[in-house]
């Protein structure tokens, strides 16, 4: 589905999903949005994925953002609002929910639900050019506390209040200052590096990545203190076969092979 405003590529344990609109700086339509839980239900359905990378199909835009040639029709419509704001809801909330690590890989323009879908990812990768910015302030609109929360938890509220008061594009090497992005590369090896990354995850027990990001994403949910579902989480892994095999080839002097999927 390579002609799609957006559609997912399988590369082996890899999987990419891919902003394809440059005429339009890879602006966010209604459509895209809607894709978004599909495509997320895609890769959790597929066992042979371990790693998802969100980008541009374009090294100038990773996404400029919501589709602007939209707004006219939803300011005088309040039901279109409300649909387009649930579709943006959704698609958000169907990225952060995928159980498998995911990366943005941003390069260009990065602005707005563009913004938002980076923010959704566990990692985040720049390259020096790239510039990520939330700007609703100059269009006279607000964020939800839903969509809010992701940025502040990111960034911290000092930093977040920065870049959403002024609403400006934050550089690559302030991104990485603050926290925003994990790391910056050379726009000509951050591909080949985003892939390495993803590779040491891959090799890694599946079990043990996603059961340690669901733990982290509770803590980042407020919980403090341990639970019984945090517990038996971690516990569980006692019981698995990817346990058994890492400890036996630790012993082994050799590489691990787990088998968790």
């Amino acid at each position: 589905m390579t002609g799609s405003p957006i559609y997912l590529d399988k590369d082996g344990e890899l999987a990419w999903v891919v902003i394809n609109r440059p005429e339009k700086h890879n602006a966010l339509s209604q459509a895209m949005w809607e894709a978004l839980p599909g495509i997320a239900a895609d890769i959790e359905a597929d066992p042979t994925i371990k790693v998802v990378v969100v980008k541009g199909i374009f090294e100038k835009a990773f996404s400029a953002g919501a589709d602007i040639s939209e707004f006219e029709i939803l300011n005088t419509d309040s039901a279109l609002r409300d649909a387009n704001r649930a579709a943006i809801t959704g698609g958000l909330r169907a990225l952060s929910r995928i159980s498998k690590p995911t990366i943005a890989m941003v390069r260009g323009i990065c602005m707005g639900g563009g913004c938002a879908i980076a923010l959704t990812c566990d990692i985040r990768f720049a390259s020096p050019e790239a510039r990520l910015g939330i700007p609703p302030a100059k269009l006279g609109l607000a964020y939800t506390l839903e969509d809010m929360k992701q940025l502040v938890d990111v960034v911290g509220p000092s930093h977040a209040k920065s870049m959403m008061f002024t609403g400006r594009a934050v550089p690559a090497a302030e991104a990485l200052a603050i926290g925003l992005v994990n790391a910056v590369h050379p726009l000509e090896a951050i591909e080949q590096e985003t892939r390495e990354f993803a590779a040491q995850i891959a090799r890694n027990s599946q079990y043990s990545v996603r059961v340690l990001k669901q733990i982290i994403g509770m803590i980042s949910g407020g919980a403090d203190a341990e639970t019984e579902e945090s517990w038996t989480l971690a516990m569980g892994a006692y019981e698995g076969e990817d346990y058994r095999e890492g400890v036996a080839a630790f012993l082994g002097k050799r590489p691990a092979k787990f088998t968790f999927s």
